[in-house]
């Protein structure tokens, strides 16, 4: 049975699910929800806990219908025997015909609770119960119809799904049949059930990521060694201002050996933020210059690029490094120049974002790749970095993946089976621990106090808010720009207040970062977009609004902005607390932070390893699967008896990645 046999998809439904990697009813099955919705359990409506609840009443008056600025408002009141719960819907005038006065009816949706008020906001009428699936938005599919389609292949689901594991394997692992994981995967009869499904799939999923990361790291690209003097190493860290520490000694030494290899460096420096990893980079650097090798050094943004060519300006350029700086924004003339200079080899170091791997960028002897935050990389993009240095002899560069947000080491070794793992862990000398606090709304106003008093003292502050724009559908989110508007007409009117956003213009973005790193600003308000690549040692407070919106490894990269200088400096979390948030008010270490991340999200949202096509996390589930999967996988080799269970699963993941293998984070 194909796709396009199904009830309901014709030739535009079947192109775009083509469009998203679903081709056959395999894909469409493997294409699991991204959450479920409780429509059995209800909630009184007296309840104040918020979050998604089902609420039986009745409306004992009409819901009225209000509009401003174009916007529908439709307000009521539903009522049981617990008390009375305000309910609104924005934008959905019908709903004030839809539910008619003392008629019983079932509402889902989200609780909010705001200074004291609760309101459900925009419920949905509920005819159903049990759980039932969500998926992810496709254009010209509506829920219902989705959820059809799931049906449909589930009716054929034992000839397009086959079982995949020997059944061996399966009891010594206490996993379930195919069949069974994908039903309930898709429509469970219980949380219990749910939970033995995605564990299945889950725990096969990471075991075939873990063959086949096995299986492709045995083979290292051929790589020129690299020759440079036996005190190199010395010399560059005698050129900075600064003595390293002994973990950025280490790593550097570690580098050094690998780039005098014969087969291709492929290392990923770890280091909390703050801990000198772009210095070891650079050193890097200077011994690829004095060997005679070109480098690249590619960062998600043009801010953190920027960051790079400027801090490398001062730091190799001194050493006879040539550096130049290659982005979107450069201009043409510019770029012509830049483009010449690499193809000759008069430039030594080239610093840039994504447009580093443009079609027009040749090399001219490319011996150093290095990306920054490499997680933010497709891995297609990092490939063809490096594949830009590749010679007719078939030996590539050497490959230096740096990222600053730690990754418990467990994780580590599963993510990046093929790389070899360096941690700087000590922080610069003068640097000091952030102190980060939990602030309530009702301390808002201390904190602004407080922002006053820095400010006095010619100190900078950052403002992070989870949104642009206010929400037409949540009066709960603190947008960037609703932030700044108040702030002018709050205490701190009198302070010179910046805004930027991911959206806005480069040029202008680039411009209101430079004026506050040059002080023409005491405020910054901003999304996340200063997460990475922003470096102003005077800014010595953090402002983190809906604090409990954010993951707690974002939470301490956005803390890590501040700090940077000898001064003592802040995060204010503005939200109530909770176990996550106090994890982060104890601890200054980005690796203890991230394993609770890891045990509070699941690895899956940690790192956002999702593999296209698919629908399911490759991570799905918590930190210690992670764990029994290697150990499964470490006996299997261990026992000759499991030969050939071995072979047949080598050669399953070998199969399931052949089309997809280069989605695979091997560099």
């Amino acid at each position: 049975m194909n796709l396009s046999d199904l009830e309901g998809v014709g030739p535009v439904r079947l192109e775009t699910l083509r469009a998203v990697g679903i081709v056959s009813l395999r894909d469409l099955l493997f294409t699991l929800p991204v959450r479920y919705e409780d429509h059995h359990t209800e909630f009184p409506c007296s309840v104040k806990t918020p979050g998604n609840i089902l609420v039986n009443g009745v409306f004992q008056d009409a819901p009225k219908t209000a509009f401003f600025h174009g916007i529908s408002r439709v307000t009521g009141t539903i009522c049981d025997g617990s008390g009375k719960l305000p309910v609104c819907w924005f934008n959905e005038p019908w709903m004030a015909k839809t539910i008619k006065a003392g008629e019983p009816v079932r509402l889902y949706g989200r609780l909010n609770i705001k200074n004291g008020r609760r309101t459900l906001q925009n419920p949905k009428i509920v005819t159903d119960s049990g759980w039932i699936p969500v998926y992810k938005a496709l254009k010209g599919f509506p829920a219902k119809s989705f959820r059809n389609l799931i049906e449909q292949a589930l009716e054929n689901l034992e000839d397009c799904c086959p079982e995949t594991l020997p059944s061996s394997f399966r009891m010594q692992n206490h996993l379930c049949e195919l069949n069974f994981a994908l039903r309930e995967a898709h429509f469970p009869g219980s949380m219990m059930n749910l939970e033995i499904a995605r564990r299945r799939l889950a725990f096969e999923r990471i075991m075939i990521y873990l063959l086949y990361v096995s299986l492709a790291g045995k083979v290292r690209s051929r790589a020129v060694p690299m020759h440079f003097s036996a005190g190199a190493e010395e010399t560059y860290w005698q050129s900075l201002p600064f003595e390293p520490t002994a973990g950025q000694r280490k790593v550097l030494g570690d580098i050094a050996g690998d780039l005098q290899e014969d087969h291709a460096m492929a290392r990923l420096v770890q280091g909390d933020v703050g801990s000198g990893k772009t210095a070891v980079a650079f050193g890097a650097i200077a011994l690829a210059k004095e060997a005679g090798f070109q480098s690249s050094m590619m960062a998600p943004t043009e801010i953190l690029a920027s960051q790079h060519y400027l801090n490398a300006r001062q730091t190799l350029e001194p050493l006879g490094i040539r550096c130049r700086l290659l982005t979107g924004s450069t201009k043409a003339k510019e770029r012509r120049e830049i483009l010449k200079e690499l193809a000759e080899g008069s430039c030594d170091a080239v610093f840039g974002t994504h447009a580093l791997i443009s079609k027009d960028v040749v090399y001219g002897k490319l011996g150093l790749v290095i990306t920054d935050e490499q997680h933010r990389f497709g891995v297609k993009q990092r490939t063809a970095l490096q594949d830009k240095g590749a010679s007719e002899d078939e030996t590539s560069p050497h490959v230096l993946v740096m990222s600053a947000t730690p990754i418990p080491r467990s994780l580590a070794l599963i993510l990046y089976g093929d790389l070899d793992i360096s941690v700087i862990r000590e922080l610069p000398k003068g640097r000091q621990a952030v102190k980060t606090r939990i602030v309530p709304e009702a301390k808002r106003e201390d904190m602004y106090g407080f922002l006053l008093k820095e400010a006095g003292k010619g100190r900078q502050a950052y403002i992070v808010c989870p949104a642009v724009e206010d929400s037409e559908t949540s009066d709960e989110l603190r947008s960037a720009k609703a932030v700044y508007s108040s702030l002018k007409e709050s205490r701190l009117k009198d302070l010179r207040i910046g805004l930027t956003w991911g959206g806005q213009k480069s040029a202008e973005k680039e411009q209101v970062l430079q004026d506050y790193r040059d002080g023409k600003y005491d405020l910054l308000v901003s999304t996340t977009v200063i997460e990475v690549g922003i470096n102003n040692p005077n800014a010595t407070v953090m402002v983190i609004e809906n604090a409990e919106r954010f993951g707690l490894s974002q939470l301490h990269q956005l803390r890590g902005r501040v700090g940077r200088g000898s001064e003592e400096s802040w995060c204010f979390l503005l939200s109530e607390h909770s176990e996550k948030l106090d994890i982060l008010c104890k601890s200054n270490d980005g690796f203890v932070i991230s394993q609770k991340d890891l045990e509070l999200r699941g690895p899956g949202d940690l790192m956002g390893t999702r593999q296209s096509g698919d629908g399911i996390s490759l991570f799905a589930g918590d930190a210690r699967l992670l764990e029994e999967v290697s150990d499964a996988v470490k006996k299997l080799r261990r026992d000759p008896a499991q030969a050939e269970t071995l072979e047949a699963l080598n050669l399953y993941a070998t199969s399931y990645f052949a089309d997809n293998g280069h989605m695979i984070a091997l560099n």
